[in-house]
């Protein structure tokens, strides 16, 4: 018998089963033998999304990709959180190429896509552009600091998909005065960050422009209270879903701390990136402000490592191609602030460098979950100094993690032999004077980032003053650096032994050094400078001795104390439980604004103790309707009605209110009234809030900055509005707007043909024209009239010249005879 009808594949069409990497079928020596189902083929994906998806390398769905997409595929609005690096941007591209499937130009955008920072929208645009491949979709990028002119003809391209800054997004919909009634579909990506970056404004304005009947999706890695809020308005019954209770790092990452003194910050950053990392290795290095990063280059520029550096207030076209280097591997090192700290996606990271320790644990998380993505590993190491060391040990209570530097082989000192090496060339580079006005910045930024930095928990600043850095050993990375070192000076004796036999006599060496300076901090001598001579009966040494054995019961105890405080701090440190900040949403809130949450079932005995804490906090408050007596009688809206002057009302004249007036926007301030200013030390008039400002539809006023007029120029130049009404006058069944490439014709034929084709369609030379082309065209053939009179004139006169010629000739041919 031959094959069933189904197993029969036609020619030219491939397989459904192969598609998307891992299907649920595969053949072994011709057999079938099964698979697990929950692939993405699973999911009722069309041919060309899982064919995209499968080019694009993916096989198996990660778990928030297995939870997200089957709910947005049903049309619910979804909060997603997930830890950094787990496929959160897939999640919200595929159910959108499902639901767009194909072109519409007549329709207008049907999808948007809003991201905080110029380098996450960028990237999503390339990542549309590599899973949509086979997907017949337009998309446009607009982003701040690009030229406005071509975003305005980028719209007027009808495209599907817009992935935008909110910025500029909202900037051009005041300035065009866009409808936005055809988008369905509605992504904000990193939303947390998007509130934390101020763009709270400029989102529910936007939300307030979209239809009722969008689909919204927003994907967070925390949940803010602002965000609840924001969803509890804007979106229609959203689902929660948390894979973030469990995991907050991506397994394959490996964290490491580096102890140094404060002035050897930057020592320890050239040794690590010298020494420890490998050349051809990406490495990622934070800074806390943009003016470190300028002098890190510097230095690392001095040291003779390649690298370069993205920060906000660079020129953007700057920031894409310093940018476009690393990705290219052109550099091996990135400096970066904050502002590459989210969302990111290098596929070739191997290591973070954290120079300035993180104020927030959650900050540190987003910084070292750009490497160690999607299955990879990494390591992330953190340089940190005194004024870290409670933060430090924030974090590790934040993750759930002991911290002990006897016992942890993650926390550690760089070799002295490599510091010393590196820190005469750094400290000549800091004493040049070509970077001593960025030296000087430098400081001054450091110390407004310690000042502005959250301050870490009373607990761990008490608890880290009992910690002693100086016995921290060294880390092992460090073992083969030191050792190549060493080979180096020493010219012969090390070259015959194995590698193996080296780490060993290294780190056997360096425990040995360790160990004998840690007994001389630790040393303590028992007498005095008193009692150094104690041959001589001499007056001190006889005070000394009486008050020694007076005390000796006292000095017992306090020895006794000071261990018994020292076992209690390593069983507090084995017990410690992860702390919440403060800044995070309450489940009550969470409950309210979201009746289905997704996520991984807790312990019982946690969520006893957690209702029995809710439990205690509840008070109640009965009222006795019967003996309750009221503040205030119940005539008394009467009385105040026939009051001509009573005490309320001067009151409320006179009150002193604590608003900040300067950010109120319903604050009106009176004529002539006056405040404080800190600043000029000195009363000054109050300027109303609304000044320079424009009302929206929605109500809400934003900077005047927003409508500009730049549209209406760019109208009157392109001339997009006749093109247009050419288009719809020749088409009567409904408007059908010209392509790009139509209207923008690229060479002399194709701008030739365009202008010829744009004369068939409006009859001819019938066209109307403006006064200035009349004008003009009237020039030009006075010009022509004129031009063709004076040619008229020279042939008559040149006519005449020649018959005097003729007849001069003849005269002399008769006189000649």
């Amino acid at each position: 018998m031959g094959k069933k009808h189904d197993d029969i594949d036609l020619p030219g069409f491939p397989s459904l089963d192969n598609v998307g990497g891992s299907g649920n079928t595969e053949t072994v020596k011709g057999k079938t033998k099964s698979k697990k189902s929950g692939g993405f083929q699973s999911m009722g994906l069309s041919f060309d999304v899982l064919k995209g998806i499968t080019k694009r390398g993916y096989k198996i769905p990660t778990p928030i990709q297995r939870k997200t997409i089957p709910l947005i595929l049903e049309g619910r609005d979804v909060v997603a959180m997930a830890k950094t690096g787990s496929g959160k941007t897939a999640c919200f591209l595929i159910p959108m190429f499902e639901k767009l499937k194909s072109r519409e130009p007549t329709k207008g955008a049907r999808a948007l896509i809003l991201s905080p920072t110029r380098e996450l929208a960028v990237q999503t645009y390339k990542f549309i552009k590599e899973l949509g491949r086979f997907m017949d979709l337009k998309t446009i990028l607009v982003l701040g600091g690009d030229s406005m002119d071509s975003q305005f003809s980028a719209i007027h391209t009808c495209p599907d998909v817009i992935v935008a800054t909110p910025g500029r997004f909202l900037h051009l919909c005041v300035e065009m005065d866009l409808k936005l009634n055809s988008v369905e579909y509605v992504v904000f990506d990193e939303a947390d960050r998007l509130f934390e970056m101020g763009f709270g404004q400029q989102l529910n304005e936007t939300l307030h422009r979209l239809p009722a009947s969008r689909q919204t999706v927003l994907f967070s890695a925390t949940l803010p209270k602002l965000l609840v809020n924001f969803a509890r308005a804007g979106l229609n019954d959203p689902v929660l879903l948390r894979l973030d209770v469990e995991s907050k790092l991506p397994e394959g990452l490996m964290l490491k701390f580096l102890y140094c003194r404060p002035d050897e910050r930057y020592t320890a950053l050239v040794v690590l990136l010298k020494y420890v990392i490998p050349q051809d290795a990406q490495t990622v290095v934070f800074a806390g402000t943009q003016h470190h990063v300028e002098l890190i280059c510097y230095i690392l520029t001095k040291c003779g490592i390649s690298n370069t550096a993205v920060y906000s207030s660079l020129d953007p076209a700057a920031r894409k191609i310093n940018t476009a280097k690393f990705v290219n591997k052109k550099v091996s090192v990135l400096t970066v602030t904050d502002v590459a700290a989210r969302g990111i996606d290098i596929p070739s990271l191997d290591y973070v460098v954290n120079l300035h320790f993180p104020g927030k644990p959650k900050l540190f998380v987003h910084r070292v979950g750009r490497c160690a993505r999607a299955g990879r590993t990494g390591t992330a190491y953190s340089i940190f100094s005194t004024d870290d060391a409670a933060h430090v040990l924030d974090l590790h209570l934040f993750l759930n993690r002991p911290f002990n530097i006897n016992d942890d082989k993650t926390v550690g000192i760089a070799p002295q032999e490599l510091m010393e090496e590196e820190h005469l060339s750094v400290t000549e580079v800091k004493n040049s004077h070509d970077i001593a006005g960025v030296l000087r910045t430098s400081e001054n930024a450091y110390k407004k980032y310690l000042s502005s930095r959250p301050v870490a928990s009373a607990e761990s600043n008490a608890r880290i003053k009992k910690i002693k850095f100086f016995s921290c050993k060294n880390l092992d990375d460090f073992l083969a650096a030191n050792i190549s070192l060493r080979q180096s000076q020493s010219s012969n004796g090390e070259n015959d032994k194995s590698k193996e036999d080296l780490v060993a006599e290294d780190r056997k060496l360096q425990e040995e050094k360790q160990d004998l300076l840690l007994k001389m901090r630790n040393f303590k001598p028992s007498t005095t400078i008193f009692e150094l001579n104690r041959s001589q009966k001499s007056l001190p040494f006889t005070i000394m001795k009486d008050k020694r054995s007076k005390h000796t019961n006292v000095i017992e105890k306090y020895r006794n104390k000071m261990d018994e405080m020292e076992k209690e701090e390593a069983n507090k440190q084995q017990e410690a439980d992860e702390k919440e900040e403060a800044d995070e949403a309450d489940a009550d809130e969470i409950n309210q604004a979201f009746n289905k949450i997704v996520a991984p079932k807790k312990r019982k005995n946690l969520e006893d103790l957690y209702k029995d804490k809710k439990k205690k906090k509840k008070k109640t408050n009965a009222k006795d309707n019967e003996h309750y007596i009221p503040y205030q009688s119940a005539d008394k809206h009467t009385e105040d009605g026939l009051a001509i002057n009573s005490f309320e009302r001067q009151a409320m004249n006179a009150e002193f209110s604590v608003v900040d007036r300067d950010n109120s926007s319903d604050f009106r301030p009176k004529p002539g009234m006056k405040k404080w200013d800190r600043i000029k030390k000195k009363m000054v008039s109050v300027q109303d809030p609304r000044a320079g400002k424009i009302r929206t539809e929605s109500g809400a006023w934003i900077p005047s900055s927003f409508k500009t007029g730049r549209y209406s120029d760019w109208k009157e130049k392109s001339k997009i509005e006749e093109q247009l009404q050419r288009e719809n006058d020749g088409d009567d069944d409904g408007f059908k707007p010209l392509s790009h490439d139509k209207r923008y014709p690229v060479g002399q034929h194709a701008r030739h043909n365009a202008k010829v084709a744009a004369k068939q369609r409006a009859g001819g030379d019938k066209e109307l024209r403006h006064p200035e082309q009349i004008v003009k065209a009237r020039m030009r053939l006075e010009f022509i009239k004129k031009r063709n009179a004076d040619n008229a004139v020279r042939k008559a006169e040149n006519r005449k010249r020649s018959m005097r010629k003729n007849q001069r000739g003849k005269v002399k041919k008769g006189g000649k005879k």
